[in-house]
């Protein structure tokens, strides 16, 4: 009865930690190619990347992190600088477009999350329970993709970031590129990373949520469950 009642939990979670990993990989890795269409280059467009199909943009080691740990990251959108007036520049902007597309549907999750709190109180019942667990979930899942891929470790947004601001980086990248993805790996397994990022998403998760409360009006409000509002 036990193992039963575990597994539905599981089951459960999924339901909406499925979609929201799905929605925010793919809006992540749409900004980092738009972002780079805009600035003059057609290579994420040659390479099907300016598309709103999840299958284009899994990674699988990145995508199972998410779905575990709710940090990881996303196949990384191929571009092509020389086609920008300032590559330095326009590689900058296009890596935080994934982080910060993160966070904007992280505010908006959050606000439906917050119009359903205020206008049916706690956890409604029915169809709009579904919704009311996913745009929290959405909230989580946007955090947690936009903070982790700030940090500057290929294959990484924030490692493009700095190797823009401090070229020498790039040698130590390409001597560990290879085992990058196993050492992340390894530091969320571990805790390293994984407690340090947990309130860093918490503290933003927090501020956006005291954000629509001051928008809607909204008090404190029990939700009963296990979703802290």
């Amino acid at each position: 009865m036990l193992y039963s009642s575990y597994y539905y939990q599981i089951l459960q979670q999924l339901i909406y930690t499925v979609p929201a990993v799905l929605l925010a990989i793919t809006a992540h890795e749409f900004a980092h190619g738009y972002v780079s269409y805009c600035l003059g280059d057609p290579t994420p467009k040659l390479d099907g990347r300016l598309s709103v199909n999840p299958l284009r943009h899994l990674d699988l080691m990145g995508t199972l992190c998410l779905l575990v740990f709710h940090m990881g990251w996303a196949k990384p959108v191929r571009v092509c600088p020389r086609y920008y007036k300032d590559p330095r520049k326009g590689m900058i902007q296009v890596a935080l477009a994934g982080p910060v597309m993160n966070f904007f549907m992280a505010f908006v999750s959050m606000f439906v999350f917050g119009l359903i709190v205020r206008f049916f109180g706690g956890v409604p019942s029915g169809i709009v329970a579904y919704f009311y667990y996913l745009s929290y979930y959405l909230a989580v899942i946007n955090v947690g993709l936009g903070v982790f891929n700030l940090i500057p470790i290929p294959p990484l947004d924030g490692s493009n970031v700095l190797r823009e601001l401090f070229p020498r980086v790039q040698y130590y990248y390409q001597r560990a590129g290879r085992y990058m993805p196993v050492i992340l790996i390894v530091l969320l397994m571990t805790g390293v990373l994984s407690r340090p990022l947990t309130l860093m998403d918490n503290g933003i998760l927090n501020g956006l949520w005291s954000i629509v409360k001051g928008i809607l009006g909204i008090g404190y409000i029990n939700s009963g469950g296990g979703i802290a509002v």
